[in-house]
């Protein structure tokens, strides 16, 4: 046990002794605070408010995972973007899809979809490269990716002032990834930046909506 582990579990055993509680078993703390949590939580953060060693509670956050997969509970906890969280197994998702959705139609669209493929396998990326690997103009579903936290701004490109996209950590939690090296692997399949034309070039002026195909996948400012 390091030092700051030992400094945790003798802090938590003098608060306990002050108040006369006896320490709260881990298992069912971490149950508790993982039920509240609306982002993974690390293992740190977790041993910090509870006062226990990261190693005791990275062993009892595993044990309980695996409880839960030999239980066959309809949810589980995972390890996604540094941190844990419960999540709904996955042969149980279109219960809770019913449930929430409950006729109402919240997916991305496919050109969302194919906009924030682009930016996951091209980032950082410009808008302008963006519509220019895709075909059209991409402006309405990148406001769309934005407002709902899939990808964010980083910055700006050295020659050209262009804005430049990520995606963001919500996109890994979303995605049940734990970083970004654990996507498909389907970068071979988008063209290589020198082949795509006029990318990168923020000041040419957005595509006119007008002279778009009126049978195109739906990329106008409105899409969602």
């Amino acid at each position: 046990m390091s030092t700051t582990e030992a400094t945790q579990t003798g802090e938590a055993a003098e608060a306990a002794e002050a108040t006369g509680e006896a320490p709260l078993e881990l298992k069912p703390a971490l149950e508790a605070v993982l039920m509240v949590v609306d982002e993974p939580a690390t293992e740190e953060h977790l041993a910090k408010v509870l006062g226990r060693p990261r190693r005791a509670v990275a062993g009892a956050l595993r044990e309980l995972a695996d409880e839960y997969t030999r239980q066959g509970r309809g949810f589980e906890l995972r390890l996604v973007a540094g941190g844990w969280r419960y999540y709904t197994r996955p042969e149980f998702a279109s219960a809770v899809e019913d449930f929430v959705l409950d006729g109402q139609h919240a997916r991305l669209t496919q050109a969302a979809l194919e906009t924030l493929a682009v930016v996951a396998y091209r980032q950082p990326v410009s808008r302008s490269r963006v519509s220019a690997i895709r075909g059209v103009n991409c402006d309405g579903v990148m406001r769309t990716l934005l407002q709902r936290g899939l990808v964010g701004e980083a910055g700006t490109e050295p020659e050209t002032g262009a804005i430049l996209y990520v995606t963001t950590h919500y996109f890994l939690e979303r995605m049940g990834l734990r970083g970004l090296d654990e996507l498909p692997e389907l970068a071979p399949f988008l063209p290589e930046a020198d082949q795509v034309e006029g990318e990168s070039q923020e000041g040419v002026p957005s595509f006119d909506v007008a002279d778009l195909d009126a049978d195109d996948s739906g990329d106008s400012p409105t899409d969602h």
